[in-house]
Parts: C-alpha cells; structure tokens; sequence
C-alpha cells in the first residue's frame, strides 16, 4: 500500500501540504500558532461553546459539501483532503463584508467580540446550505454557540434576513458547485495511507484491508473517528495518546445502505448524516437527532464512535438497544456480528477482540403498528449531556403486550436494556394500570448514582414518568406531555 507522510489541503484556495505535524495537533492550535489566523478563538477547548468554528468542505455527490465543526477539537491530520474555510476567508476582494458579516452588523448581532467569529461561521454554514433558512433553521444552526452575552434575538435576526444582501462574487451559494474548486479537492482526495511520525504515531488507511491489518499490527493503537470525545483527552486532561488509527478514509466505512429489512450505516458515518437517514425511517427520532450535541459535533463526530465509545450516557444506545440493533465487528481474521447489548460487558469495557473495529451499525426496521419513542432529559435543550435518556418499544397483540423493549443510558455503568421490567410487562393488557404495576421493577434493573447532572432519587423517578410518559402519548387519547412554544405575534 502506497504511503504518504505528509497532509494537504485547501486553504484560501490554495493546496497546502503540511509535513512533520504532530498527530494531535488540533486545527485551532494550527491556525492560530502556525497561521497567525486568530479570528478562529479558543473558548472552552471541548467542543461546546463554537468560539472556534470553522467551515468545512470535501467532495459529495457531484458539489462541495460545507459544514462547521469545532476547530479545538479537531485534530489537523484529519482534515487531509479537505477545504478550510475560517472567518478570514469571507471577506471580499473589495475588503467588504459577506452577508452574514453584514447582517451581524446592522441587526447590532455582535457580541463582546469574541464569540463574535464562531457565530458568523455557524451561520455562514447555513447560508451556504439554505437558500431560505426559517427562523428555525438559524436556531438550530446556533445551538453549538452557547455565548449570548448580548442576548438571543438580535443574532437570529441576523440569520434571518442574512438573505436580504446581494450574494457576493466570492462565497455565494454557487461556491458548492465551483467546478475548478470541486476538481481541486478531488486532485488532492486521499488514494493513499497517511502515515506520519510524531508521538506515538498516526496512520489514515483508505481500505477496510489495509485498516483491519493496521489494527492486527498495532494492537494497542487507538481508533480515532471524529475526536469529538477523544479530542477532549488532548485539550482538558493533557493525555499522551497512543498510535492513533484514523478510520474517515475508508471508504467502506462511509456508505449508508438499506436492505434486508434494516438499516446498515457505516462506523465512519457521520451522526449528521447517520441520523439523518434513521430518522427518515424513525421521525419520532427528530427531535433526539437534533438535541445530540451540537450541528458542529454531528458534523465530526459518528454514530460508530459513539457506539464504540460506549459512555453510559450515549443518547444513540438506548433506542437501538430497543430497537434490537446488531454491530457488525471485523479484524483481520474475520468478522462477525452480535447484538448491541452483548457488546458492552461493563463500564467502557466491550466484546472486542485484539486488533477488532467496529465496522457499522444494523438497525432493523419497525413492523406496522409497533409503538416506539426516545426521550432525553437534561438540564439545558441543547448541547447538553443526558441526566438519562429512554426509549421504548412496544409490540401489542389484541390488546396485550406481546412483546416489550426497553432501556435506558444514564441508569447504569453501561446502556442496558429493563429485563426486570420487561418482563413485568409482557403479556400484560396494555393499560395504564399495567404501567404503573411495572414501574417498581425499574429498581430492580438499575441502581443509579448521584452525580453533578442528577441525583440518584431522580433518575428513578424520571426514569418511570417516561414510561407514564410512554404510554399517555401512544395509548389513542394522548394527554400533552410536553410544553410547546409560543408562536410569536
């Protein structure tokens, strides 16, 4: 396998190759040290308050497809390949504002300056997604900007009638389907394994073959997919990483296939796009999808991560426990498959093999008529992390439940389906007083901690009003559940 030991990519329209980086130097420290760009800014150095976006841009589908990530978190060898957009790069050859810029300005959408960049570039994402973003869609573009010292409105007014200005030469919507631009990335698209030196090392193969045999050579490396959790081991607990193996390349890793009745989503997927086709599948799902992170941490990060990652407080592992979800696990001697609740034997520990990856996700399709819903619970809307999060499956028979699923993360050192209460369950008329008769069981499955994000005593009792919650919105006279917002007059 030909081998590189350099990275390139694309950078005010220029082709950058970049030779002796260290593997976890991250894209922010990049542009700010090595650069002098320090438009991008370093806030919490975690992924969460978006003072560091940037946009990004590779090859899909015929056009460019551009999307802001978190630039602190991101290490800069991922980016091989791949367009680099900061906020420098808007500015016109007249010296004149974007849109975007323009509109921050006359709708008084500045804050104290620093966060100020991140904001822009979150929405100039949008713009050059959207070619009529609703309020909605700015809100959502937004939610990774959690900075609003000047408050909320003026800023989504600004995203709102971004629209309004002339589409500038430079950086209008077009810009996705330059054709010079999109053969530039494809020039420098990865047809080699990335092998570079510094610390312990950092490979990027670009065939399942030659990852599997990376893996059975390099036993003790660590998998790396979008750093959107390993990042954080480099920028807040200092760690010294281990051979890093970089999984984005592999292009059978990337592919979203439907067949055999399920879903089958590459491990290198990312959550945006993973999600996206799920929910096409599960729309009671939109809302989970939307509330996982942030539009920047779906952009980098994968569902095959988080799966791999197996944090007890994973949003994606309680549906797909209930959904009976298989992974598919390769090494160099085979590959095999098992359920989702067979992988995890006990806190971030899992049924992987030395040199083992996890190659995709299978997530089988409902049958007509079953009930099904995911909620998740937390302090804040957006961008925050599961006090605990449910889902439930439910299959009824004349009136009975004959068949139940249920799990829950946040309840336990792992995501772990309710069999105690399951069984409760099953066979039982489906009713409310069915439900409530059940709920003692919940204490039999979990026992779960008190922490910074909800004490012991809480999750429990959360932990059976969602059930309550279950039944009252799929019982055929559901009650409101939830506080909808206002329309504005």
């Amino acid at each position: 396998m030909a081998q590189r030991t350099h990275i390139r990519f694309i950078l005010d329209g220029e082709v950058v190759n970049v030779h002796d980086i260290a593997p976890t130097v991250t894209l922010l420290e990049y542009l700010r040290e090595k650069l002098g760009r320090t438009g991008t800014k370093e806030g919490c150095a975690e992924g969460d308050c978006g003072a560091c976006t940037v946009v990004i841009g590779e090859p899909a589908a015929g056009k460019i497809s551009y999307r802001a990530i978190n630039s602190c978190i991101r290490f800069l060898p991922t980016l091989d390949g791949k367009e680099i957009v900061t906020v420098e790069n808007l500015k016109a050859a007249d010296g004149g504002l974007h849109p975007v810029q323009q509109a921050m300005v006359d709708h008084h959408a500045s804050q104290c300056g620093f966060c100020t960049p991140g904001f822009v570039m979150s929405l100039f994402g949008l713009y050059l997604n959207e070619t009529a973003p609703q309020r909605e869609d700015v809100v959502r573009a937004l939610s990774g900007n959690l900075c609003r010292c000047t408050g909320y409105r003026p800023i989504i007014d600004a995203g709102c009638r971004m629209n309004d200005y002339a589409h500038p030469a430079s950086w209008s919507r077009t810009y996705a389907r330059d054709t010079k631009r999109y053969e530039a990335l494809q020039a420098i698209a990865a047809t080699d394994t990335v092998s570079l030196g510094g610390g312990a090392g950092y490979c990027a193969p670009v065939s399942i073959d030659e990852l599997a045999r990376l893996c059975a050579d390099n036993p003790q490396a660590l998998l790396l997919a979008g750093g959107t959790d390993v990042g954080l081991w480099v920028t807040k607990q200092l760690r010294d990483l281990p051979m890093l193996i970089y999984t984005g390349n592999v292009a059978e890793l990337k592919s979203v296939r439907e067949g055999g009745n399920a879903i089958e989503i590459g491990a290198a997927v990312s959550l945006t796009d993973a999600y996206a086709a799920i929910v096409a599948r599960y729309p009671m799902l939109a809302e989970l999808a939307e509330r996982f992170g942030s539009p920047p941490v779906r952009n980098s990060g994968t569902l095959g991560g988080n799966v791999a990652n197996g944090s007890p407080i994973g949003d994606s592992m309680p549906f797909m426990l209930a959904l009976g979800v298989t992974v598919k696990l390769r090494r160099a001697g085979g590959e095999r498959e098992m359920p989702l609740e067979d992988f995890y034997l006990g806190y971030q520990k899992k049924a992987l093999q030395p040199g083992e990856f996890v190659e995709a996700v299978r997530i089988p399709l409902s049958p007509a008529g079953r009930r099904f819903a995911s909620y998740k619970i937390s302090k804040r809307f957006d961008q925050d992390i599961s006090a605990l999060c449910g889902a439930y499956a439910f299959d009824l028979d004349n009136g009975r439940i004959a068949k139940v699923r249920i799990a829950y993360g946040g309840m336990a050192a792992v995501p772990k389906r309710a069999l105690q209460t399951e069984a409760a369950l099953t066979g039982q008329p489906w009713s409310r007083a069915a439900m409530e008769a059940a709920l003692p069981a919940l204490a039999l499955d979990y026992a779960p901690l008190s922490d910074m994000r909800a004490s012991a005593g809480y999750r429990m009792q959360v932990a059976q009003n969602l059930l309550l919650r279950f039944f009252a919105e799929h019982s055929g006279k559901p009650v409101p559940t939830r506080v909808t917002e206002l329309e504005e007059h």
